[in-house]
């Protein structure tokens, strides 16, 4: 029986969702191969959880590290792997057994990072983007989340279409009961879920919002997501512009978010740069009107279920949030059309596609 590891040390985090899910249906899937799950201590048990039946193996070395080109590089020779998937790009790159590499989008190479030192952010971009390319070309076969992404990967990285494969991610629905936020109870809001990076571009989202205010007086902005530093940068600005009624609600529950998102009048999503926009389509799943940006690959996985912006153009973003605060004819469209363009998604299609990929890079 050949032997397929696949490295999920990213699990736990928000990109670690789709290794999270292509291991759980894997496992339903009854791959005819010994799989090894590499995880760090803290994903362990969760794993074993998930994929009874897969081997669930320590890896606490972290990505971007010489630990990881190093010791990393030792564990992987010594499981002697005929097949590694690698769910992220970074890995180590002296690696020369036979490799499948997802590679999510290309924001980290494009976009810097105001929280972090400049100059030492600007020399890991560098040395990043290097990976990118060497990865993109020793992988027998690179997995990528949009049609976009294809076309951006294949462009960056100079290897040819046919080498990438595209495996649409999807949306769970939260089962969790709704868990009331007392504090937002018969409030009018907008809200946005995630993180604070420069190219989730919530600056302009804040700006849309202080216009929005002129004519909905009452209306709040809800920014969900742990409170790190970037996010403390936009409090920052938040305060100097003068914007009142956004709140930062640092860590929610899974029920406290269904709660949101079934409260909310519209789900924004200003971003610059994804490779799937999974966000959007949680919203989409809850029937949740979404007014996204058009950039990158949006359009693609949204369809006709989102009304679209310029996402540089912040008259543009209020405007179109307005038709949705302005219409009940409108949302209650776009609530009963979101979900069903939602369900077209599906993580066992995404799990079956990546088998067939193994499969191919096998033989």
């Amino acid at each position: 029986m050949k032997r397929l590891v696949i490295d999920a040390r990213e699990s736990g985090t928000s990109t670690g969702r789709y290794v999270d899910k292509l291991i759980e249906y894997l496992h339903k899937l009854e791959p005819g191969y010994d799989i090894a799950v590499l995880t760090k201590t803290a994903r362990l048990e969760f794993m074993k959880t998930i994929a009874p039946s897969f081997k669930i193996v320590e890896s606490n070395y972290r990505e971007f590290t010489f630990a990881e080109q190093i010791g990393f590089l030792k564990q992987l020779n010594g499981l002697r792997a005929d097949l590694v998937h690698f769910g992220v790009t970074q890995q180590p790159v002296l690696y020369r057994g036979k490799v499948v590499t997802t590679i999510h989008d290309l924001t980290t190479a494009r976009f810097n990072n105001p929280a972090k030192n400049l100059l030492v952010y600007k020399f890991k971009q560098v040395v990043y983007k290097w990976v990118i390319k060497r990865v993109a070309r020793k992988s027998e076969s690179l997995i990528v989340p949009s049609e976009y992404i294809k076309r951006d990967v294949a462009q960056f990285a100079a290897v040819p279409t046919d080498k990438i494969t595209v495996t649409y991610e999807a949306a769970d629905k939260i089962t969790a009961s709704a868990e009331p936020i007392l504090s937002l109870n018969n409030k009018d809001f907008i809200m946005y879920v995630g993180r604070a990076q420069p190219h989730k571009n919530l600056k302009h989202a804040v700006d849309a919002f202080a216009k929005l205010k002129k004519d909905y007086p009452r209306l709040y902005l809800i920014l969900v997501g742990r409170v790190d530093d970037n996010f403390r940068l936009l409090q920052k600005y938040v305060k100097n512009r003068g914007v009142t009624d956004v709140i930062f609600t640092d860590f929610v529950s899974e029920g406290e978010l269904r709660w949101l998102y079934e409260n909310a009048r519209v789900y924004v999503f200003p971003s610059l740069s994804e490779g799937f926009g999974l966000p959007g389509l949680e919203a989409l799943t809850h029937g949740l009107p979404l007014i996204s940006s058009k950039a990158t690959c949006l359009p693609e996985i949204y369809k006709d279920a989102a009304i679209y912006f310029d996402p540089e153009d912040v008259e543009d973003i209020a405007q179109k949030i307005k038709i949705v605060l302005d219409s009940p004819e409108i949302a209650k469209k776009m609530r009963e059309t979101g979900p069903k363009q939602a369900a077209k998604y599906s993580w066992q299609r995404m799990a079956k596609q990546t088998l067939a990929v193994y499969e191919a890079a096998l033989t």
